[in-house]
């Protein structure tokens, strides 16, 4: 289920600054060290997180003109680009990704009221009305924010947010019937998720955390690995 709309909006405008001003800190040092993620640097995650912008732009740009425009040709393309922008000088690869964040901005300010119900379709195939694009990014910035590794943390997230995105995940385990046999309690936004007889527990930042990158870490309960998210 997707946010309202304009509490979506909050929460990018939000999420971009948050992490624009992480990826300005970062030195040149900074940026070739691993993340939190497998096999990738810093550089990694922010030029996703750049080339991200301008493939949901794309979609922006197809519910806005009605002509059919992909996030990106293929996956192959997707991870070239994402390569060929993490191998560029520090400085450009900083001005890359606010560049990219820019463009984004404008396309949803630009975009006339009407066009938000257009339909287009995301890189795993889904018809989405154009106005989860904007949910789509909020996911994006805010999740590998902390990925990162660069003092963002789930625990520093809106607690509403984290709230919604572990509503989205579970509705994707969901239509994957994948959905883990446990009861999720979040102890601090009183929202518990599921029916099953064993229990996990902790601050909702913990359960997103866990559902979208494996970290128990600040969960009671039988934790086992959950599906992979996406």
């Amino acid at each position: 289920m997707t946010p309202p709309f304009e509490t979506t909006l909050a929460w990018l405008a939000d999420g971009e600054r948050t992490v624009a001003a992480a990826v300005e800190r970062l030195t040149d040092d900074d940026l070739a060290a691993p993340s939190s993620l497998p096999d990738w640097s810093r550089a990694h995650v922010v030029a996703h997180l750049a080339r991200n912008a301008d493939a949901l732009t794309n979609l922006l740009t197809w519910a806005r003109t009605g002509v059919e425009t992909l996030m990106y040709p293929s996956r192959e393309a997707r991870d070239a680009g994402i390569a060929t922008t993490a191998a560029l000088p520090p400085a450009e690869l900083r001005a890359d990704y606010a560049a990219a964040g820019y463009r984004f901005a404008a396309a949803v300010d630009a975009l006339p009221a009407e066009a938000w119900t257009a339909e287009v379709r995301t890189m795993q195939g889904r018809t989405v009305p154009a106005a989860e694009v904007p949910w789509m990014r909020v996911k994006e910035v805010w999740v590998h924010g902390v990925d990162l590794d660069a003092g963002l943390a789930f625990a520093d997230l809106p607690a509403e947010f984290c709230a919604a995105l572990v509503d989205d995940v579970l509705g994707t385990f969901a239509a994957r019937d994948e959905t883990p046999q446990v009861t999720i309690v979040a102890t601090d936004v009183e929202r518990t998720w599921g029916s099953g007889a064993a229990t996990v527990k902790g601050p909702v930042a913990a359960v997103a955390a866990w559902l979208t990158r494996g970290d128990a870490s600040g969960l009671t309960g039988e934790t086992a690995p959950p599906p992979r998210w996406i």
